[in-house]
Parts: structure tokens; C-alpha cells; sequence
């Protein structure tokens, strides 16, 4: 899998989601894998980028805004978004942005 999503020509919706942590994991990589896994199942999902280093930067790709209510409905999701609110997130901000645009050059990892 690439670290940068192959989505497909514009437009589609991308939801960023910024956060900074409170300190120790308490099941947070394992939930943070477990949503990426459920979100892959997701109708409508095209994909997802993450980086973390002082701030938290993750960014899922929706074919359509649907797609992002039904996933923010999600039981599973809705879980994991209060343990977030009450363990792991000292902050976070949530946005979605409909990509109009997108360019660039993805590596043939096959090669």
C-alpha cells in the first residue's frame, strides 16, 4: 500500500482530521488500525494518508458526502470517537473539503 492515496479524478471529498494526543497509547494504534480497516469497508471510501509528529494529520478520501455521514454514523466509529474525546485527544478539528483539483506523480510500487 502507498502512503499517498491513489484517488481518482476530482471531485470527491476529503475529510482532515488534526488532533494532538494526551501522552501513552491505551489502545489508541490498535483503534487507530482498526478504523482505518473499517473505513476501508466503507462504501464510498477511496482512501487514507496519515502522519503524526507533534500534531496528528489524517486525511480520508469520500466519493461523495454520503459516504461521510454514513462513516461519522458508523457504530464502531461512533466508539471510537468518545474514547477519543475522553482518553487520547488533548485537541482536535475536524474539516471536509471537496478536492476540485489534484496533480502530481504516484511511484509504480510493483516496479
Amino acid at each position: 500500500m502507498s502512503v499517498i492515496a491513489n484517488t481518482p479524478h476530482p471531485p470527491y471529498y476529503a475529510v482532515i482530521f488534526t488532533s494532538t494526543r494526551t501522552e501513552g497509547d491505551d489502545g489508541y494504534n490498535q483503534m487507530a488500525d482498526r478504523m482505518a480497516e473499517l473505513a476501508e469497508q466503507q462504501v464510498g471510501f477511496l482512501g487514507i494518508e496519515s502522519a503524526r509528529e507533534s500534531i496528528g494529520i489524517t486525511v480520508s478520501y469520500w466519493s461523495d458526502l454520503d459516504s461521510i455521514k454514513k462513516w461519522k454514523a458508523n457504530t464502531e466509529h461512533i466508539e471510537a470517537q468518545k474514547m477519543g474525546r475522553q482518553s487520547w485527544y488533548d485537541s482536535f478539528k475536524l474539516r471536509i473539503s471537496k478536492v476540485e483539483r489534484d496533480y502530481g506523480q504516484l511511484i509504480d510500487e510493483a516496479n
